[in-house]
């Protein structure tokens, strides 16, 4: 596996797609943590809630984790976009074919670029903590740990973003198609998810039946329902009407689409030509 991930690197490390698509993602990271953090401090903070929320701030330690996380989550579309571009070039390329008659087999071929996605995912992280810990030190609260679960959430959701789009480029093989059936389906699933949200509302309101967020039972939706934003007056104040959040039950879901995705992206490399 060392072998073919230096071969990896000797196919992305000069091409334009990777250099573009990973610098706008590392500056989107810190831009986007800044504005969160601009914002809070200087209008929500200072405008005039009557002290609602006068005191939330967002970025020190005890919850830089969990909202660097949650903010960085809206990116991942960044690099999941570049796993899809260099997975379909290889068949664009031919280059896949080629590396079969080089001597690849079809399983080290798929198992490489799951590596990518593992390893995109990882990369993202590692980032999140970097950031988490530079908005922690400017806030100048006391280090704490506390919400650092956060930080593995939003690796599942990475590792969940990368692995459908290695799917649906095997799958379709074609940049264009694959870019676009991979927007259209997040844009979907989330209208589906928002209106299954309303009914989950709805059916504990009238019934006091409670199932929980319906809608993050969805694929990409398990993996983004872990990632919420901190506790503060205004999403306390909504709790009483929202449903129960259930954790562990999202996690399971999130983990078991990690799988299959997992499972049929390589069964697909198994069943059909290259």
């Amino acid at each position: 596996m060392k072998e073919l991930l230096k071969i990896e690197w000797l196919k992305v490390k000069n091409y334009n797609a990777f250099i573009v698509l990973s610098s706008l993602f590392v500056l989107g990271v810190f831009t986007a943590n800044y504005i969160v953090y601009t914002v809070t401090k200087e209008v929500v903070n200072k405008a005039n809630t009557g002290g609602l929320i006068s005191s939330f701030s967002p970025y020190n330690f005890d919850k830089t984790w969990q909202t660097t996380s949650y903010t960085t989550g809206f990116l991942l579309i960044l690099p999941a976009l570049l796993l899809i571009i260099l997975v379909t070039n290889e068949y664009t390329y031919k280059t896949n074919r080629q590396n079969i008659i080089d001597g690849w087999s079809r399983m080290e071929f798929i198992n490489v670029k799951l590596m990518l996605a593992l390893i995109f995912a990882a990369v993202t992280t590692v980032l999140v903590i970097l950031c988490a810990l530079l908005f922690g030190l400017i806030t100048g609260t006391d280090f704490s740990m506390e919400g650092f679960s956060h930080v593995g959430y939003f690796f599942g959701k990475a590792l969940s973003y990368n692995l459908l789009a290695v799917l649906i480029s095997v799958w379709l093989k074609r940049t264009g198609f694959a870019i676009g059936l991979y927007f259209i389906y997040l844009g979907a699933e989330n209208i589906i998810s928002q209106l299954l949200d309303v009914w989950s509302v709805k059916l504990r309101t009238d019934t006091g039946v409670d199932l929980g967020s319906m809608g993050d039972y969805l694929p990409m939706n398990a993996s983004d329902g872990l990632l919420t934003f901190p506790e503060n007056p205004v999403k306390s104040m909504t709790k009483s009407v929202l449903p129960t959040d259930y954790t562990w039950l999202v996690m399971a879901f999130a983990a078991c689409y990690i799988f299959l995705f997992f499972y049929l992206t390589r069964r697909h490399i198994q069943k059909t030509d290259l």
